[in-house]
């Protein structure tokens, strides 16, 4: 299938015993399965390089059960490919419709393994594989040209572009017809005509997302800034705000975090 508009990065609402609240995830799914066209669970909003494996399992296979037909974009957010492969494969068995792949965790990395990565984990596991460019949890980025050599592999169909840079996400967007996505929402306005947006506020206001992917004028990025910095999504952790303003709104039952491993 195409992905396009908002993509929603699920947060991964536990309980204190750190257990996976099945009746939180269908909430917060129900809440917003009108505004959305996919859930993207286990990503960075999600925790997911915090998750055991059993959170992991858990929280991909509610987002799945309680889809009602929407596609389950499962994120993978695992240190090296051997992992990934491992972890995308239960992806698939769970039913996802796309795994969500970062780059190994790694600062020195070249990217002749970032390319590798991608393609080992292709030839390894029948499942799509949406691209994710951050540096925040691998330590490192794709460089344009990679990114654009791995898209000639088969499978790849889409790009959650988290560079920070509008002007990286407006180069891949015109040289590629897989679609992209920005990853931030204060960004939103400088990267006219991308496929959509996939970004934190989706989980409290996926419909404020969609009017400025509709109209990215300066008044419309305004309101998303001013709901970002209201609900702390430009911190650091911003998924404990998030978490904190879905309890508030009584969506999920618990405002804890997933303790580190």
């Amino acid at each position: 299938m195409t992905y396009s508009g908002t993509i929603a990065p699920l947060v991964t609402p536990v309980d204190a015993d750190g257990r996976v609240h099945e009746a939180s995830v269908a909430r917060l799914i129900s809440s917003i399965r009108s505004e959305v066209t996919g859930l993207m669970p286990a990503l960075s909003s999600g925790e997911g390089w915090k998750l055991s494996e059993t959170q992991w399992r858990d929280m991909v296979g509610y987002a799945v059960r309680y889809a009602d037909g929407l596609p389950v974009l499962a994120g993978i957010h695992l240190p090296d490919t051997e992992a990934v492969v491992e972890r995308a494969r239960i992806a698939l068995d769970l039913g996802a419709a796309t795994a969500v792949v970062t780059t190994p965790f790694r600062s020195d990395i070249s990217q002749e393994e970032i390319y590798q990565h991608y393609r080992r984990i292709r030839e390894a596991v029948p499942i799509p594989l949406f691209l994710y460019n951050e540096e925040a949890v691998s330590g490192n980025k794709i460089e344009l040209d990679t990114l654009l050599r791995i898209c000639e592999l088969p499978g790849i169909v889409g790009i959650k572009e988290s560079s920070g840079s509008a002007e990286y996400t407006r180069r891949a967007a015109q040289a590629l017809d897989i679609p992209v996505f920005e990853g931030w929402e204060n960004l939103l306005s400088d990267v006219p005509g991308i496929a959509g947006m996939i970004g934190p506020l989706a989980n409290l206001d996926p419909a404020l997302c969609n009017a400025v992917l509709v109209d990215p004028a300066p008044d419309v990025q305004k309101r998303v800034d001013e709901a970002c910095e209201r609900y702390g999504i430009f911190r650091d952790d911003w998924y404990r705000y998030v978490k904190q303003e879905l309890h508030r709104r009584q969506v999920i039952a618990f405002p804890d975090v997933v303790a580190e491993r």
